[in-house]
């Protein structure tokens, strides 16, 4: 199925407001999640379940772990002649502010990627908060309303100061927005969908602004910009701080609450690794955890997400806890409420050990003799 209707345009300059050590050497799209995935899984996967074609990536100055894990985008379909996935530039001023997603300077610096379409719609995304939705849904009803432009929001569950509030109408149009929202707000899902021809009047005219973010700049606008709502009200899971990264995951260890993003007719698709599965020794445990190809259990492991490549030695533990890439937890070794990212080597006997409101975080490693590498 080919969407002939319209084309994405995903940003993935731009950083968390929070900080991290996770984000020391990557942006936040690519940060691993469940095990398998990267988070710019979740857009590209979304528009190639919606039949997109044509897709716009916004890179970040710290690219490198973003092009390794997206390629040329052939494991989303991308990889074509006509159309197919655009890595294009992004301004460093974007990769620095945090809560700006659809950067003008961003859009005006790209703006030959919509001049050169001739679908009339542009879906745009976000890449730290994730859902799995029919976007052609969205695309009817923005076609239906006869708006200009269509944002998704979903009522937040808590507060969050990286998160845009949304100010609509009983009619359904946006009226203002603002920075941070609490629980009940409408909490924008940094997702959009504009008409093509008013995206190119929006650069013409904001070129003086292109310091703003889209929604901020159409602020005063909105009573001369069309400007309607669309709530979403699956699942929505929102990646803002190593925290949110870590209760959100561990809330996926439910089956319950997985089912609600993963829908077996909506795939999320990701990049394809060879790597034999996972083995488990002799006298091994492990229990609601997801474990992903390419680990050795020997030890245990409960209520935790390891990836690819992770060795859990004899006597060693691990338990509410992610463990990322081609980590060793050594004999003896107990790591608990904490995230380990790639290449972390625990030594035998010892112990990390974080609590549940401050788990304790290692940023990545660099490769010793111990470490193995799986790609």
């Amino acid at each position: 199925m080919i969407n002939r209707k319209a084309i994405g345009y995903i940003t993935a300059n731009y950083s968390s407001s929070y900080g991290s050590v996770l984000l020391k050497d990557r942006p936040i799209a690519s940060v691993p999640f469940l095990g398998r995935y990267r988070l710019i899984d979740f857009p590209l996967s979304n528009m190639m379940n919606a039949g997109i074609k044509t897709v716009g990536v916004v890179m970040p100055g710290n690219y490198r772990s973003l092009i390794d894990h997206v390629g040329s985008g052939k494991d989303w379909g991308l990889d074509r002649k006509k159309g197919g996935l655009f890595m294009v530039p992004g301004n460093a001023y974007g990769t620095t502010k945090g809560g700006m997603r659809f950067l003008l300077r961003d859009i005006i610096s790209n703006k030959t990627l919509f001049q050169r379409s001739e679908k009339p719609y542009v879906v745009m995304m976000g890449t730290n908060i994730i859902f799995n939705m029919d976007l052609n849904t969205i695309i009817e009803a923005h076609e239906n309303s006869g708006a200009q432009m269509t944002v998704v929001y979903c009522k937040a569950t808590r507060n969050v100061e990286d998160e845009t509030k949304l100010e609509i109408n009983e009619n359904g149009r946006l009226t203002g927005v603002s920075a941070g929202v609490a629980y009940g707000d409408n909490a924008s899902m940094d997702c959009c969908i504009v008409n093509r021809e008013t995206l190119l009047e929006i650069i013409d005219h904001y070129q003086a602004a292109d310091y703003l973010d889209l929604l901020e700049a159409l602020q005063g606008d909105f009573g001369n910009i069309d400007v309607c709502s669309y709530e979403y009200k699956g699942e929505v899971v929102g990646v803002f701080s190593e925290k949110s990264l870590y209760r959100r995951s561990m809330d996926l260890l439910d089956q319950t609450v997985a089912d609600h993003l993963f829908d077996p007719e909506r795939p999320i698709l990701t990049k394809a690794h060879d790597v034999p599965p996972s083995r488990y020794a002799t006298g091994s445990h492990a229990c609601n955890s997801i474990i992903s190809a390419g680990c050795i259990i020997k030890g245990t492991v409960r209520n935790s997400i390891l990836s690819r490549g992770v060795v859990v030695e004899e006597g060693a533990s691990v338990t509410n806890s992610i463990i990322n890439q081609s980590c060793i937890i050594k004999s003896g070794a107990r790591v608990e409420n904490a995230i380990l990212d790639k290449n972390n080597v625990v030594p035998t006997n010892t112990e990390l050990r974080g609590t549940p409101e401050n788990i304790l975080v290692l940023g990545k490693a660099p490769l010793t003799s111990d470490t193995t590498i799986v790609r």
